[in-house]
């Protein structure tokens, strides 16, 4: 029987037989489930320092609102972290990880097809 790929893509592939992410492979016949999880950004330090800048700014400005910039750029620049969770007979495992969303959900539905069509 022929190998069909249903997804390749920057050194991930999807076929009816393999999933190979960052070059590890997986075998399909061992995969029972896939799931989507995502990691909300930690922003707890993000959120203190924006308090202490704002308590500083009440005594001095100068110091104050360099830390309230700093502070609102790294809590703007935290991005979710979304994985790839497979379930094998040997357990669960985070095949991949990235920041993007639309990509994961193209690898998540191939992996998904991938299972359908071994049957």
């Amino acid at each position: 029987m022929d190998e069909k790929t249903f997804f390749e893509y920057e050194g991930v592939k999807v076929t009816n037989a393999r999933f190979i992410v960052d070059g590890q492979t997986f075998a399909m016949s061992n995969v029972t489930s896939v799931n989507p999880l995502t990691d909300p950004p930690k922003r707890f330090w993000g959120i203190v320092c924006l308090l202490i800048g704002i308590a500083a700014t009440m005594e001095n400005a100068f110091f104050g609102i360099p830390v309230i910039a700093l502070s609102i750029y790294f809590l703007y620049k935290q991005k979710p972290v979304y994985h790839v969770m497979l379930r094998t007979s040997a357990g669960e495992t985070k095949a991949l990880t990235t920041h993007q969303k639309e990509y994961l959900g193209k690898v998540v539905a191939a992996l998904n097809d991938a299972i359908v069509h071994r049957g």
